[in-house]
């Protein structure tokens, strides 16, 4: 009598996190043995169930190819991605050192100019052993091992005792600044490092003296800035870095009584755990956004229900996919710019068609109507512009492989090159991900030579 499968518990580490994942696509979604599964990637069944229990490995080779069987949308390799960052400070802690910015620049890892896997801290709990900003710009990138030491800190500059005005000033100065990057670069290299800096120096502001008439602003200063590190962490697949990032400023949004920084927060929160393949989780973070709704504007109120319509169109859920899609349309019907925090800004007519021409993709892929996604997707690419290049980038990208898929294939490889000349140029693993997928849709079309010479940009701009 065949023994029931071994509990695994996700929490213990990345690797079991793997495992978890792992046997929940192959038995629960699809419906597969650990033999079959193992047939399909060229591995045996023994070894399946080895990686499902974390008492083996995976290299990133076979992540790929278990990702393409079981459809998970890149769900393992991004996972792997924390595996291997675990697997990084590990070792570092165990030589009691960090590794100096030339050496993260020769780990494994060909879409990033630099990488770099220390976590955030913005309780100001975790040993982190930052670098200065010069360590991380193009100085580091040029220089030997031995130069790099002469751009390295020797004394951490201690935060202020007493919080002053300008202090709240300079940590939405730093976050209109990073958002703009992250915005422009994509979340990944040099942005990140910068980025977690920040948060980790205006983290440990919460420990200073503050008037009280000082401490909501404070709070919602922090919160802000939280919001954007996590954004660029999400952006960079540094995904347990970016929810502590969120989950950090949702607690400072809250202290602050912040509601619409705390819609927005919940907004990437959901947006995340979607990416992730975890769109029920999502749809919690959503709704959660939009308790109080009264509390926020009609364009806060667009973003939360376009998150829904995600959510639900990665569940399949068409007739509630196309209600959320109507609840946004509705509510950003309503909206007026001047009653808009700062951050809300880039929410215009191209964010609202590209974030609901998404929902409609998937549910293209599904077979339904691809008009509704087609036309949002173009008005999305066309009302980018160079300050959101990202944006266009990836809503360029989805639209060239829905032509590639239920339309005309040269019309497809036309607007694929004009997303490739934005997503050459960032340093983003959303981006990178879509291109891939691109790359996939485009190999239904061997015949076409215009859709070949796409395909081979395609490979040469990401790894196959």
């Amino acid at each position: 009598m065949p023994q029931p499968p071994k509990e695994l518990d996700p929490a213990r580490s990345s690797r079991a996190l793997l495992g978890t994942e792992l046997r929940h696509w192959r038995m629960n979604v699809r419906g597969m043995s650990a033999r079959e599964l193992g047939e399909s990637v060229h591995v045996s069944g023994d070894l399946i169930l080895a990686i499902e229990t974390a008492k083996r490995s995976c290299d990133e080779e076979l992540v790929h190819a278990l990702d393409a069987v079981l459809g998970t949308q890149g769900t393992l390799s991004r996972i792997l991605k924390l595996v291997c960052a675990d697997a990084d400070r590990q070792r570092a802690d165990a030589d009691n050192r960090s590794p100096s910015p030339s050496a993260r620049l020769h780990e494994g890892d060909g879409e990033r100019i630099l990488t770099g896997h220390a976590s955030l801290a913005p309780n100001g709990t975790d040993p982190v052993d930052r670098r200065s900003f010069l360590a991380v710009s193009g100085i580091a990138a040029l220089s030997t091992s031995g130069l790099s030491t002469l751009v390295t800190r020797s004394e951490p500059v201690p935060p202020p005792a007493v919080i002053r005005p300008g202090d709240i000033e300079q940590i939405h100065t730093a976050a209109t600044v990073i958002s703009k990057w992250d915005n422009h670069y994509g979340g990944d290299g040099m942005v990140r490092e910068a980025a977690s800096a920040q948060l980790q120096w205006a983290g440990a502001l919460l420990q200073a003296d503050c008037r009280e008439d000082l401490r909501a602003d404070l709070f919602a200063a922090v919160a802000r800035l939280g919001m954007v590190v996590g954004a660029a962490a999400f952006d960079a697949y540094a995904h347990n870095d970016g929810q502590r990032a969120f989950r950090f400023a949702a607690v400072c949004a809250e202290e602050a009584d912040a509601w619409h920084l705390r819609a927005k927060i919940y907004s990437w929160l959901a947006r995340q755990q979607i990416w992730l393949g975890n769109p029920d989780r999502g749809l919690t973070f959503a709704e959660l956004g939009l308790a109080r709704a009264d509390r926020l504007t009609a364009t806060e109120q667009a973003m939360l229900h376009t998150a829904r319509a995600r959510a639900f169109a990665k569940m399949g859920e068409v007739q509630q996919t196309l209600s959320a899609v109507g609840a946004a349309d509705d509510a950003f019907g309503h909206a007026r710019a001047h009653e808009d925090p700062p951050w809300m800004a880039y929410y215009d007519a191209a964010q609202h068609h590209g974030d609901t021409g998404h929902a409609l993709y998937d549910l293209a892929l599904l077979g339904h109507d691809p008009a509704r996604a087609q036309e949002r997707l173009r008005t999305a690419v066309a009302g980018h512009g160079d300050e959101y290049v990202r944006s266009r980038a990836i809503s360029g990208t989805k639209l060239a492989s829905l032509l590639m898929t239920t339309g005309d294939p040269a019309e497809a490889a036309t607007i694929g090159h004009a997303a490739l000349d934005d997503a050459g140029h960032l340093h983003s693993r959303r981006a990178a991900d879509d291109v891939r997928e691109l790359g996939l849709m485009a190999g239904r079309h061997p015949g076409e030579p215009v859709v070949a010479e796409l395909q081979q940009r395609v490979n040469a701009t990401v790894k196959a």
